[in-house]
């Protein structure tokens, strides 16, 4: 047959079965979404906050469900090593003449920029050499700053002359010799005075 069968409908005794069998079925429960945490939400909050302020948690330990802070600082620069005077005793065996210079370098005559490039090339020679005590002279000069000087006729610092006395102590404390240079302070008169610096290197690292 090619017709099509029509729907049979329940009797009156299949729909009294099927009323007894649905009153025994209990309904599948719906998937209702997961409610927020609010206790983990606090946490991960608390972690975006310290993350931009730079700060990290790490756990306390296991099972102690405590965290602690670490403030994370940036290292400082390290700065140049200060300068130092020479000793006493070392001085001294430099006057009387039982402590002889290492080497010496005469500035008198030149420009400041010439001047500036020899000691400077002087310096590294004498260190790379392991030399220790260094004169420097800068021009002739006399008893010191608060006495009177031969040089200059009253006006040390209007010639060249002058002005090499005044710079090259600068150029000694300037950062970028601090690494060479330990110490330096004016000469005794007989090895220039004020015209001349006793200049004491650091050692060389092995």
């Amino acid at each position: 047959m090619s017709g099509r069968r029509g729907r049979k409908s329940l009797s009156t005794e299949d729909k009294q079965i099927w009323s007894k069998v649905a009153a025994t079925l209990t309904p599948l429960k719906t998937t209702r979404p997961l409610e927020p945490d609010p206790d983990l939400e606090h946490e991960l909050s608390l972690a975006e906050e310290m993350a931009r302020a730079g700060i990290a948690m790490t756990d306390a330990g296991q099972g102690a469900g405590t965290a602690e802070t670490a403030i994370r600082t940036p290292a400082r620069p390290k700065g140049p090593p200060p300068l130092a005077p020479l000793e006493r005793r070392v001085r001294q065996k430099i006057v009387r003449g039982m402590r002889s210079f290492d080497a010496r370098i005469d500035l008198h005559g030149m420009t400041q920029h010439e001047a500036h490039d020899q000691l400077r090339g002087f310096l590294h020679v004498a260190y790379q050499r392991g030399h220790v005590i260094v004169l420097v002279i800068t021009g002739k000069g006399g008893r010191g700053m608060n006495g009177s000087s031969s040089a200059g006729h009253g006006t040390p610092y209007m010639d060249e002359r002058g002005i090499l006395r005044r710079v090259v102590p600068q150029w000694l404390a300037m950062a970028d010799l601090r690494h060479i240079v330990l110490g330096f302070e004016e000469a005794h008169l007989t090895h220039g005075g004020s015209g001349a610096l006793y200049v004491r290197l650091r050692k060389r690292k092995a």
